[in-house]
């Protein structure tokens, strides 16, 4: 408890308090120590400089190898701007817990990292990837400008040229960038364009293929004609593209599987909803559907045939002999015949003492099947709901009774000598 406190004390844990949790979490800080640490222990970084960029979904820093060579750092950030599409896209929410933001943050590098490996070994102008470990991207420090700082340039059309080139050729290995614009373009002294930021790249298979291949161009020639003044007709058009690479299933094959790929589109608002099945709580919930509709069906075939076996039974065959003890009394009943009705059986003057049981059993149920399936669904929720809390709730040394009555012995203890 000692070593949680002090965790808590430097911000690397969370202790919090709610309805139906209390214990601690890990936050960013104490995920980038994790990172930071693992990346030192290989010997990959010796010093930490300072912050060079912001962005909605990232820091970037700098920092030096053991050779003091500076190189480039990029830490994650999902969850910083992720509010507003919460407040349209409740259905993620809901399942938070299959993908928190550190989960998200994680996926997110691991993405960039392999594709940033992948475009390397094809001479693409990409930062030289170095390493990555938890949301922490190493990679080479790019000596260079944003083109969303530059405001003139030697050869306008030369630089067009080359990022329409560079969009044709994404896709002709198989990827489309999905955000490229005057912020994720480098500029070096030779006025080359250097691309950055990969989490939001997207095969050419994709449903929004053509989309993302037309709004990255889009960007591009508006940005040209509101900064330069420069607008030309010729521009690459998706029906063009012929596919000469599979960039995209190379990425696949290097361990990004097709779920989390999944998860981090639908934060980054690529996709409008994750696909069924994707997680083990849909599996869960239809599992539990259809033991639903399996029990209701059970239900239904033993009422059936109970039903059937009370219809069989409820002709009562006469009685071959009589006790002499009740040979009296039963004479004096009036005997009814089978093709009696109801009016006859009522109009009879019999009086039928308490010691003669009458017994009346139902031929059908009188409760709607449809009642009964609700009742199972409702028992099996409440089970889950009580086996939930159960599982949920903090025993041991961790609840948070022992901790009062813990920390209540404890001021005992400092407090004895004022009793004493």
């Amino acid at each position: 408890h000692k070593i949680l406190k002090e965790l808590c004390k430097h911000r690397l844990l969370s202790y919090e308090r709610g309805k139906h949790y209390d214990g601690y979490r890990l936050t960013n800080t104490g995920y980038d120590y994790l990172a930071l640490k693992t990346l030192t222990s290989r010997q990959l970084i010796s010093s930490f400089g300072n912050q060079i960029g912001v962005g909605k979904e990232s820091n970037i820093y700098v920092v030096a190898d053991p050779e003091d060579k500076p190189i480039c750092l990029k830490l994650h950030r999902l969850g910083r701007t992720c509010f507003r599409n919460l407040k349209e896209k409740r259905d993620y929410h809901a399942h938070r817990h299959k993908a928190g933001w550190l989960y998200l943050s994680r996926i997110s590098a691991t993405k960039e990292y392999a594709y940033m490996e992948a475009l390397s070994k094809r001479d693409f102008p990409v930062p030289k990837p170095i390493d990555v470990n938890r949301h922490c991207v190493l990679m080479e420090l790019v000596n260079g400008h944003p083109l969303c700082r530059l405001y003139e340039v030697d050869n306008v059309e030369n630089l067009y040229d080359d990022l329409m080139n560079l969009i044709v050729r994404f896709a002709q290995h198989g990827v489309i960038h999905g955000d490229f614009n005057e912020f994720n373009i480098m500029i070096n002294d030779e006025e080359k364009p250097i691309i950055i930021d990969f989490p939001q790249m997207v095969s050419v298979t994709h449903v929004n293929a053509e989309m993302y291949f037309d709004r990255d161009v889009k960007c591009i020639r508006e940005f040209f004609k509101k900064r330069f003044n420069y607008e030309s007709h010729l521009y690459p058009t998706f029906e063009d593209i012929v596919r000469e690479e599979f960039l995209d299933v190379e990425v696949s094959a290097s361990g990004f599987t097709k779920n989390m790929d999944q998860f981090l589109l639908h934060e980054l608002g690529m996709v409008d909803s994750i696909e069924e099945g994707s997680g083990e709580e849909s599996d869960f919930y239809e599992n539990e559907k259809e033991e639903v509709e399996h029990l209701a069906e059970r239900v239904a075939e033993l009422m059936k045939e109970e039903s059937s076996t009370v219809l069989g039974n409820s002709t009562v065959p006469p009685a071959q002999e009589k006790p002499d003890n009740v040979k009296s009394e039963s004479e004096e009943y009036v005997s009814l015949s089978e093709n009696d009705d109801c009016e006859s059986v009522a109009s009879s003057k019999v009086c039928y003492s308490d010691i003669h049981s009458v017994r009346s059993m139902s031929t059908a149920t009188t409760i709607p099947p449809e009642v009964i399936r609700d009742r199972v669904k409702k028992a099996l929720a409440k089970r889950e709901r009580a086996a939930v809390r159960h599982r949920n709730l903090a025993k041991g040394e961790a609840s948070a009774v022992n901790r009062q009555r813990r920390d209540n012995k404890n001021t005992i203890k400092d407090s004895f000598g004022i009793w004493g």
